[in-house]
């Protein structure tokens, strides 16, 4: 007995609904994502870190360019500068420059550390952009450590 018309076009419709999700599936390997990164060296600090001295400025210089920010509110989880480098700037290493005056007027601490930067890939390899980052955290007594494990909860 030969199959119903709506049978058929109820199969014919699941294979082509198949075929239309293998091929999304086997194309996900090359789709990007619109993720946007800029090629910068970053430190992050706990504002309640640097409280004792009623906050302080940071100011993190990396190749002649620098960006300072307040340590913020101690109540804030996180404090960022951020400086942004030329996008194709590539594997180098660039010294940077964190100097911490503390609001209380007591002296002014620098530190100098060298960024090694790598590669990141917000949307995935071989999607753009391509970013060349570091990161660094600012311990009010140690200057800039190593960002790895940065935990908000304290050390």
């Amino acid at each position: 007995m030969p199959w119903p018309r709506a049978r058929i076009r109820s199969v014919l419709l699941s294979l082509g609904s198949v075929v239309s999700l293998a091929g999304c599936v086997a194309q996900q390997g090359n789709m990007c994502t619109l993720s946007a990164m800029d090629s910068a060296v970053s430190v992050v600090w706990r504002p309640a870190d640097f409280q004792g001295a009623g906050g302080a400025t940071l100011r993190v210089c990396v190749d002649g360019s620098c960006e300072e920010r307040a340590s913020g509110d101690p109540s804030e989880p996180i404090g960022l500068a951020s400086v942004r480098l030329p996008q194709d700037i590539g594997a180098r290493k660039l010294p940077v420059e964190l100097t911490v005056t503390p609001a209380d007027g007591s002296r002014a601490v620098t530190h100098t550390a060298q960024a090694q930067l790598t590669v990141e890939y917000p949307n995935g390899p071989g999607c753009d952009p391509v970013a060349w980052v570091a990161s660094f955290r600012a311990d009010p007594v140690k200057g800039l450590v190593s960002s790895e494990g940065f935990s908000l909860q304290g050390d």
